[in-house]
C-alpha cells in the first residue's frame, strides 16, 4: 500500500524509474513452484489447447466485449476462465518470460464458472436479464493482503504462509456480485513497509514480480505488484490492488494500465492486512476505464453510486469547459507534456501553477503508528487462536529463525516501527489532524486561487498529498518513454469525486488509446 516518492523527490519528474542498477537477490520463490499452484487445473489443462479465435475474443478485451461474446454463445465462462489459468501456467513461472506475478489460484474458480454458465444459459432462455456491465463469471485476481475465504492470505511473509482467513468485505461483495476470484497475487511485502532496502515487487512468498514491459529493466511499480503486472499481461479480467499512499497508482502507471485510489472509506477495508487504517483502501485495477468502474461497483455496498447508465455513457465523457492544474516542472517528461496539450485539445484549460512544497513531516511517524496498532487488531479480528497476540515485533521474531529465507533484504521498516515512539491516542489524533491539514489546503490553495476543477499529475508523484488529504485519484496510459517504460496521467480530484475522476479518464482514454499490450505476451 505504500509506494510513494519523498516530497523532496516529487519534482524530479525526468528520472525514469528503472530497476538498472536494482541487484536482485531473490528472483524465484522459495516457498512456491508452478506446479503447486496450478495442480487444481491439471487435469483441465492437459487437454486445453490454446485457440486464436479465444484470443481474439478475450486479450484486450473490455468487460461488456465479453460479456456480449459469452451471450452470443462464442465463449463460455469455463473457456475464459481456463484461458486465463493457462496463461498464468504459461507465462507466470519458471520460464524465460516468468512475471511471479500470481501467488495462488482459487481452486473453485472453474466450479464458479460452470455455474455461471448455467445462469447464462437461463437468460438465453428469457429467464432473467442479460447484463453487459456485470461482473457475473468475470475471473478476477486480489492482492494477497485481501482475504479469501478457501484460500491463504500472506501479504507477501513467510511467516504467514499458513494463514487461511475469511472473506473480506469487499471480497464478499465481489462473489455477491457474481465475480469469480481467480486467485491472489503477488506484492511487495507487507505492502512495501517492510524491508525497506528491496526491490518493489519482492516478496518471500511470491518472489520477484517483473514487469512484461521490460522484465529486469523496469521497475512494476509497488505495492500492488502483481496485480499490476497480472492485469497488462491479461492474466485475469481485472485485479484489486490496495494503496496507503501510491500503491495503486505506481503499479498501474508502470504497466500501462487504469488504476483507481478511492476516497478512503469508500470501500470497506475489514478483512484486508493493514499497514495504516486511517489511509488504507483497496481499489480497482484494469486495461479501460469501464472495466475499472464495473470492479468498484462490485466492491461496493451501495453499488448504486455508479448506474448502467452511468457506465454506458462513459465513452460520451469530456473535460470540455474543465479546469487544471499542472505542475510546469512535470512538463520535462515529454509525455506528460504531450497529454497536457491532448486534454487542452479536448477542451479544458490549463493553470500553470507555482512550484510550492507541502508540508508533511511526520507522515511516515503516522504510518508507524498506526500499523503498530492496526496490524494486531487485524491479527484479532481473525478469530483465529493461533494468531492471537501476533504483532509488528512477533513478526520480526519468526522472521528472524529463518532470516535468508524470510527476510533477504532485512526488515528496516518493520525495525522503525518498533523504534517509533509511543504516541498516546490525543497525540496520534494531533498528528492526523495536522498532516490532513496542511495537505487539504495545499490543494486547496490551488484549488481557490485558480478556481480548478481538478489536477493533473504523473504516475503517483503527488500520491502522499493526495492520500493524507484524502483525495481521490485515477492513472491512465499515457503512453511510453525511448526505453519502453510506461507512463501514466494521474488526475486528481476533490474527495468523493470518483464519477468526475471517471469522467476524465475515460474521455483522455477514448481521444487516446495509449495502451498497447507487451510484446510477447499475446
Amino acid at each position: 500500500m505504500w509506494s510513494c516518492q519523498s516530497p523532496k523527490a516529487v519534482n524530479q519528474v525526468s528520472q525514469s524509474v528503472t530497476q538498472d542498477d536494482e541487484q536482485y537477490k531473490v528472483l524465484d520463490s522459495r516457498f512456491l513452484k508452478k506446479e503447486d499452484i496450478i495442480a487444481p487445473f491439471k487435469d483441465d489443462l492437459s487437454s486445453y489447447r490454446e485457440s486464436e479465435e479465444l484470443k481474439s475474443l478475450i486479450l484486450e478485451k473490455s468487460i461488456p466485449e465479453i460479456q456480449q461474446a459469452v451471450y452470443d454463445g462464442k465463449l463460455s465462462y469455463q473457456q475464459l476462465t481456463l484461458f486465463y489459468i493457462n496463461r498464468i501456467a504459461k507465462y507466470d513461472r519458471e520460464n524465460r518470460k516468468s512475471l511471479n506475478a500470481v501467488i495462488a489460484l482459487n481452486p473453485q474458480a472453474m466450479e464458479d464458472a460452470y455455474a455461471y454458465d448455467l445462469r447464462i444459459d437461463e437468460f438465453r432462455r428469457g429467464e432473467g436479464k442479460f447484463n453487459p456491465y456485470s461482473l457475473m463469471g468475470m475471473p478476477i485476481l486480489l492482492k494477497d493482503n485481501i482475504n479469501a475465504a478457501g484460500m491463504k492470505t500472506t501479504a507477501g511473509a513467510a511467516v504467514l504462509k499458513d494463514l487461511e482467513p475469511q472473506n473480506a468485505r469487499i471480497v464478499q461483495r465481489l462473489i455477491e456480485a457474481d465475480a469469480i476470484i481467480l486467485g491472489k497475487a503477488n506484492l511487495s511485502e507487507w505492502a512495501y513497509f517492510f524491508c525497506g532496502d528491496c526491490p518493489s515487487g519482492y516478496s518471500a512468498i511470491g518472489g520477484q514480480t517483473l514487469n512484461p514491459y521490460g522484465r529486469k529493466d523496469i521497475d512494476t511499480g509497488g505495492s500492488s505488484s502483481g496485480s499490476g503486472v497480472a492485469v497488462a499481461a491479461n492474466f485475469a479480467v481485472a485485479a484489486v490492488g490496495s494503496e496507503t499512499a501510491g500503491s495503486i497508482l505506481s503499479p498501474a502507471s508502470q504497466n500501462s494500465i487504469v488504476g483507481l485510489k478511492p476516497s478512503v472509506g469508500t470501500l470497506s477495508g475489514i478483512g484486508i492486512v493493514p499497514i495504516s487504517t486511517y489511509l488504507d483502501t483497496a481499489g480497482p485495477m484494469s486495461k479501460n476505464v469501464v472495466d475499472n468502474v464495473i470492479l468498484m461497483r462490485g466492491m461496493l455496498n451501495d453499488q448504486r453510486m455508479f448506474s448502467d447508465l452511468f457506465i454506458a455513457n462513459l465513452g460520451t465523457s469530456t473535460v470540455q469547459g474543465r479546469v487544471f492544474g499542472v505542475f510546469p516542472g512535470y512538463k520535462k517528461n515529454p509525455l506528460y507534456a504531450a497529454a497536457v496539450e491532448e486534454v487542452v485539445r479536448l477542451g479544458a484549460t490549463i493553470v500553470e501553477l507555482e512550484e510550492k512544497q507541502p508540508q508533511l513531516d511526520g507522515f511516515v511517524s503516522l504510518l508507524n503508528v498506526d500499523m503498530k496498532k492496526d496490524l494486531p487488531a487485524y491479527f484479532m479480528g481473525l478469530g483465529l487462536p493461533e494468531y492471537q497476540g501476533w504483532d509488528v515485533a512477533k513478526v520480526m521474531e519468526l522472521n528472524r529463525v529463518d532470516s535468508l529465507n524470510y527476510m533477504p533484504y532485512g526488515q528496516r521498516l518493520f525495525q522503525g516501527i518498533t523504534d517509533e515512539k509511543d504516541y498516546s491516542p490525543a497525540e496520534s489524533a494531533a498528528l492526523k489532524t495536522r498532516l490532513t491539514t496542511q495537505a487539504q489546503e495545499y490543494f486547496d490553495y490551488y484549488i481557490q486561487s485558480h478556481n480548478l476543477d481538478g489536477f493533473l499529475s504523473i504516475n503517483n508523484y503527488n500520491a502522499a498529498e493526495a492520500a493524507v488529504a484524502f483525495y481521490p485519484a485515477i492513472t491512465v496510459p499515457m503512453g511510453y518513454d525511448e526505453n519502453g517504460q510506461p507512463f501514466g496521467l494521474t488526475f486528481i480530484a476533490p474527495t468523493e469525486e470518483e464519477k468526475m475522476l471517471y469522467q476524465w479518464a475515460a474521455a483522455f482514454e477514448k481521444a487516446t488509446q495509449h495502451r498497447k499490450m507487451p510484446k510477447g505476451y499475446n
